[in-house]
């Protein structure tokens, strides 16, 4: 008896990693002081000592059962984009500068080249948000998980100068809300969606005229990433009052999220047009619409709040950045909460 044959394939291991590397070190920035393989990564703190109080954030979270949706369509090269997103939008909302990512997959049985490809959608995710993909994980988990299953999952470390943390307090009644278009569902909601629609090969080929391509290309749509969107408003001189990353729970967990006591959010839900696929689902799945605003992002995938004399330097800044801005609402008196009218 061995190792390879209760179930871990020690080989398969080192193969992943040497496929992995040429997208670990497309993300590298020049702090990263480590190479892949160590058992750390170090990231030097050098180039921030001139803010006046250096201050680290961090997010974690993982893909969800929208890896479920992977599995079936043999898609892995995306899912990494969602699990970064979820991590480094989380620190953007925060007004940090994403800096380094550490991922972690474990699955049932080590697939070296299906590793690689959903390490390449990660280092994608870095990419993106200019974040350097410094270490990670991948376990082998025999008898665990499924062999042709795994799961995924992240954590994001950012760095703000604390006069600059993006906190919520000092939102006043009359300030404006923006919303950010999303790319569809995101990563959240998936054990709804998957209740609605048949997961089954035919009816994720299925091409539908109002979402323009097939259902599976609907729902496997990678996570907006809003890093540098939110770095262009703010190299306008708009101040972001408060910002919240609309995941799971919706417009009603999340936006009163980055609210201060005595504010609530008015949200009109004409303000934009709301994505087919949610449509979609709330016919097919007969979910009611306070359920969907519950769940889903509904087209919206971050909100802001500023002053409402820079609403149109940040539509601009949100257009320069290649992402559609919306007025969607208002700050108002009254219960921390939100209203959707």
């Amino acid at each position: 008896m061995d190792y390879k044959k209760a179930g871990v394939d020690i080989e398969a291991g080192y193969k992943s990693v040497e496929l992995m590397k040429e997208h670990v070190k497309a993300t590298m920035r020049p702090e990263v002081l480590t190479n892949i393989g160590g058992f750390s990564g170090a990231f030097s703190m050098a180039a921030f000592k001139n803010m006046e109080n250096p201050t680290l954030v961090s997010g974690t979270d993982g893909v969800g059962t929208k890896l479920k949706v992977a599995f079936l369509m043999d898609k892995h090269d995306t899912v990494g984009i969602d699990c970064v997103a979820m991590c480094v939008n989380d620190i953007a909302c925060a007004g940090g500068e994403p800096l380094f990512f550490l991922d972690y997959i474990a699955c049932g049985k080590n697939e070296p080249e299906k590793i690689a490809t959903i390490v390449s959608g990660v280092a994608e995710g870095c990419k993106q948000s200019g974040a350097a993909l410094i270490g990670g994980e991948t376990a082998e988990m025999p008898g665990f998980y499924p062999v042709d299953e795994y799961d995924l999952a992240g954590f994001a470390v950012g760095v703000v100068d604390e006069k600059d943390l993006i906190t919520g307090k000092n939102i006043k009644a009359g300030d404006t809300l923006i919303g950010i278009a999303s790319s569809g569902i995101h990563s959240n909601g998936f054990s709804l969606v998957r209740s609605v629609f048949k997961m089954k090969e035919e009816s994720l080929n299925t091409y539908y005229e109002s979402l323009g391509r097939t259902l599976g290309e609907t729902l496997i749509e990678p996570t907006k990433i809003y890093v540098k969107t939110l770095k262009e408003i703010k190299q306008t001189g708009v101040t972001v009052k408060g910002c919240s990353h609309i995941t799971g729970g919706g417009f009603y967990e999340n936006i009163p999220r980055m609210l201060p006591d005595g504010i609530r959010a008015e949200v009109k839900k004409d303000s934009y047009e709301i994505p087919p696929i949610f449509k979609m689902l709330s016919t097919d799945g007969d979910i009611a619409e306070h359920m969907m605003y519950n769940t889903f992002n509904m087209g919206i995938g971050m909100v802001l709040a500023i002053d409402p004399s820079d609403v149109d330097k940040t539509l601009a800044a949100i257009s320069a950045a290649g992402e559609k801005g919306f007025v969607i609402g208002n700050a108002i008196s009254g219960e921390k909460g939100v209203t959707l009218c």
